[in-house]
Order: C-alpha cells, then structure tokens, then sequence
C-alpha cells in the first residue's frame, strides 16, 4: 500500500499547486503572466493598480478561501461518515448547516421585518451580523447535537434527530421568508448559493488563521476514528470511551463545518465526495491515510470548483453550490458503482 500511498499525496499535492496557480493566473480579466508574477512578489513598479487590486484583493483571498473550506468539508464529511458508518453521511448530516442558515435567516429576513432595514445591508457592520449569525446558529445546533449524543445511544437515533433539526431549521426559515420583503429574500438566497469570494480583507487572514489551527488539531483524532471503523464493541473492548469519542469526533465535525459556513455560506457535496474519491484512489480505510488525503483531495476539488465558477471570458461568476453539486454527485455515483462491481465479481 505504501508503494500507492506516497505517489498520490505527491499528486495531490502538486494539483494543489498547479490549481493554485490557475486561480490567481485565470479569470473573467485577462492580466499578462508576467504582471501577476510581479504583484505576487510585491514587484508592482508600474503595474496597473486596477490588476493589483484585482490580483491581492480578488483572486488571491478566494483562492485561499477555496482551499482551507474544502479541505475542512472534506475532513467533516470523512468524520460523519465514520462516526455513522453510513457512507451518506456528510458536514450537513447533524442539521449544523441548517442551523447556521437559520442564524442567517433571523439576521437577513428577521431584522428587515422587524427594523424596516434588513442588518445586512449595513455594509462592514452586516456582514459581520451575517458572519456572527450563522456561528451562533450552527454552533447552538451542534451544542445541542452533543447534548443529545449523551442521552442516546445508537448512531441511527442521533443521525434521525439530526435530520429532524434540520428540516425544523427549514420550516422557520420558510415562515420567516414568507413575511420578509422581496430583497431580504433575495439577499437570503444569494448567501445560500455559497461563495468563496465573499471572505476578503482582514476577515481571509481570520478565516485561514481558525482553520489552520483547526485542521491539525483534527490529525489528533485519527486513532479515535479508526478505533471507531472496528465497531462499538471492539473498541470498547481496546478501552476507547464511546460517548466520548463520539462527541469529539461530532464536536470537530461541527466546528469546521460552522466556520466554512458562516464565512463561505452552506457549500454542499465536497464533504459527500471527497472521502468516496479518497477511498476509491487509495484503496484503504486507515484514516492515517485517509485523513491527510480528504485535506489535499478536498483543497484541490474546491479550488477547481471555483476556478469553474470563475470560468475565464465569462463575465461574473457561477454560484459555487451549482459546480459543485455538478462535479461531486459524478464521482459519489462512480465510486458507489464500482464498489457495487468489485462485490459482484467477488
């Protein structure tokens, strides 16, 4: 296995940087190679001000947005689906996405019925309502998941009350836009699209600085996850606590999937496909393996996805949910497919 193992982190690892590299060289504004290889390197003597602004304030937070929120989907998805043992199981599985659009919902639709002005429309001080609204929301939800993964016992019943959240979270958020103005709604749905140019200026360097330190603290459960891949009873058996596993691995999940959201909106699929793909390439179910590989798989397939939406010569951009949704169902039904195959031919 390792003969395969080191290969494709190398792999990985050079799509990282290759896509990278695109996201900043490519995009709706053609600037010459050479410009943009200047202002990276703060070499901007005579280079326009319009292409730098363009390069320092646009391409490069979305870029660094895109590749720290997909390796942190990527890790909660892979972390649901083990702690579940369902391979369906993804960051917005516990009802947490829901309960950060809910947050958003009250800012957004609430705060216009209420005050007349909806809070995000205050420029700075909005988007900081938004921003402040979905952590609220889905770190209460997630708060209130670890509570209930205390009280019971079987992961069955925990993923049903998840679900159950999610579609309350729902249910609210439908009332709250049926008495809400037209543009509050509108706005709503704009953020529900999902977007990785919305994190920019001082609120990138916060949003890159939480998930470089979330993201390895995550490493710190990989023996817990594959203890967890044994069953209930095995695990037991080599000493693992069930309920305190289980609320760590959920605690993390939550975290990462509460922060990509609040700043980049509810991006679905990457956290559903990516560990699928990371399986299917590695062929292993170690998370030492695993766990490193949805990172760099999933920081690879969001700066591709935003690349897409950025499409070069295309005037705007595409909401960055529809490319992924177009990119991640392919490669979840693949991978199930073959895996069908293979427990046929065996």
């Amino acid at each position: 296995m390792r003969s395969r193992v080191v290969p494709s982190m190398l792999l990985l690892a050079l799509s990282i940087l290759v896509l990278l590299m695109l996201n900043l060289f490519l995009g709706s504004v053609s600037i010459p190679f050479r410009s943009i290889w200047n202002i990276l390197w703060g070499m901007n003597d005579g280079e326009s001000i319009i292409w730098h602004n363009i390069v320092m304030k646009s391409r490069v937070p979305q870029a660094l947005t895109a590749m720290v929120a997909g390796a942190g989907l990527a890790v909660s998805g892979l972390q649901m689906q083990t702690v579940f043992r369902n391979p369906l199981a993804g960051p917005s599985v516990l009802g947490i996405s829901s309960g950060a659009s809910l947050g958003v919902a009250f800012v957004i639709l609430l705060s216009g019925s209420i005050g007349g002005v909806a809070l995000s429309r205050l420029g700075f001080v909005g988007e900081l309502a938004v921003t402040m609204g979905a952590i609220i929301g889905a770190l209460s939800i997630m708060a209130l998941i670890v509570y209930v993964s205390q009280r019971v016992r079987g992961n069955v019943t925990l993923l049903i009350i998840g679900v159950m959240i999610g579609y309350v979270a729902s249910a609210v958020i439908g009332v709250l836009k049926f008495f809400s103005v037209e543009e509050d709604v509108r706005a709503y749905v704009i953020w529900g699209l999902g977007s990785f140019a919305r994190v920019s200026g001082n609120k990138v360097t916060l949003f890159v600085s939480i998930m470089a330190l979330l993201l390895p603290l995550s490493l710190l459960l990989i023996k817990t996850l594959n203890l967890l891949l044994l069953g209930d009873d095995y695990a037991r058996n080599l000493g693992l606590n069930i309920k305190r596993a289980r609320m760590l691995v959920i605690t993390c999940s939550g975290v990462l999937v509460a922060i990509v959201t609040a700043y980049c909106g509810p991006i679905t699929f990457l956290g559903l496909a990516v560990p699928h793909l990371c399986r299917a390439i590695f062929q292993t179910s170690n998370h030492r393996v695993l766990m490193p590989a949805s990172m760099f798989a999933g920081a690879a397939l969001a700066l591709l996805c935003n690349l897409i939406a950025r499409m070069p010569g295309f005037e705007g951009a595409l909401p960055v949910n529809s490319v992924t949704a177009l990119i991640g169902a392919p490669i979840v039904i693949y991978v199930l497919f073959k895996k069908r195959r293979e427990e046929v031919t065996e």
